[in-house]
């Protein structure tokens, strides 16, 4: 059974029901609860992967990460997903260009057997040896920040991989606490919400909803743009490796729980977001908690 939260008279409430999904069986048996309508969009999340042909590093299980996806996009496959999205740090950093593109190319090719549309978010590990043009050419990503529209629901991928001074993130040129959304994706963001009547969910790598040092340093600014717009119902957010929900300002954040840490299938972590007109459904995998979001 999922852990369930609702907003209920603009309070936030937690159901009394265990925080963890810990075996396929048991996601798939909440996947097939019956229900009284059809989601308008389906889609698989998986984040934080930091693939790497690697010894452990503390509870990062860089190798495993291999057969962990392969479970995670044969789970996506058997589901009819519409989409496919991974938040970022998809492989982990190497000492020369082409060792990381080696990786890169190893999981994308697992990555490439998922059946439905492929999505891509640049998180700050896949471009510390790599550009985001290395990234995209040896992948199957497309611009670094886009939106587009699937079933009635509006997409916006964001890129925060760029320092504080507006400077893209590749070949080392950075400090990941320095972390940003630049003003120019920020004017882009806005327009592109004012174009759009759709519900809309936007997806980033760093978070959005925190001032610590893993958040955008302009969160509140960008959080401004994405509530006044007045259609955007949730982010998705990777880049802290752990499990958390926040309400602000009538939108909810969610941070995914990474696929990396831990040894062995039992310590995998991936989900599917169900978007229906009254809710999101966040079915939790593994480590990856569940959610029942009222839009």
């Amino acid at each position: 059974m999922l852990r369930r939260t609702f907003l209920k008279n603009g309070t936030l409430i937690l159901g009394n029901l265990p925080l963890f999904c810990r075996s396929v069986e048991a996601a798939t048996l909440a996947l097939n609860e019956p229900s009284d309508d059809n989601a308008l969009l389906r889609m698989g999340l998986v984040t934080d992967l930091h693939y790497a042909d690697k010894d452990p590093g503390g509870t990062r299980h860089y190798r495993d990460s291999i057969q962990k996806f392969e479970e995670c996009i044969q789970t996506f496959n058997a589901e009819d997903l519409d989409l496919a999205i991974e938040l970022g740090d998809f492989v982990d950093a190497a000492e020369e260009v082409e060792t990381e593109i080696a990786y890169l190319k190893t999981l994308d090719k697992i990555y490439s057997k998922f059946k439905g549309d492929r999505h891509y978010v640049l998180g700050n590990h896949c471009v510390w040896t790599l550009t985001k043009e290395q990234f995209r050419d040896n992948s199957g990503a497309k611009a670094t920040h886009y939106s587009f529209d699937k079933n009635g629901v509006h997409i916006i991928i964001l890129d925060a991989c760029y320092r504080a001074d507006g400077v893209s993130y590749g070949h080392r040129n950075y400090e990941w606490t320095d972390t940003e959304i630049p003003l120019e994706e920020q004017e882009w963001l806005k327009d592109d919400l004012s174009k759009t009547d759709l519900p809309t969910v936007a997806f980033t790598h760093q978070r959005i909803d925190v001032s610590n040092h893993y958040g955008i340093k302009s969160g509140p600014e960008v959080r401004k743009i994405l509530e006044d717009s007045g259609k955007v119902l949730a982010v998705f957010q990777g880049h802290n490796h752990i499990n958390e929900h926040n309400e602000i300002g009538g939108i909810h954040y969610v941070t995914l729980a990474a696929l990396i840490e831990g040894s062995g299938q039992e310590n995998n972590a991936y989900s599917i977001l169900d978007v229906y007109p009254d809710r999101l459904e966040v079915t939790g995998f593994r480590n990856q908690s569940g959610y029942s979001l009222m839009a």
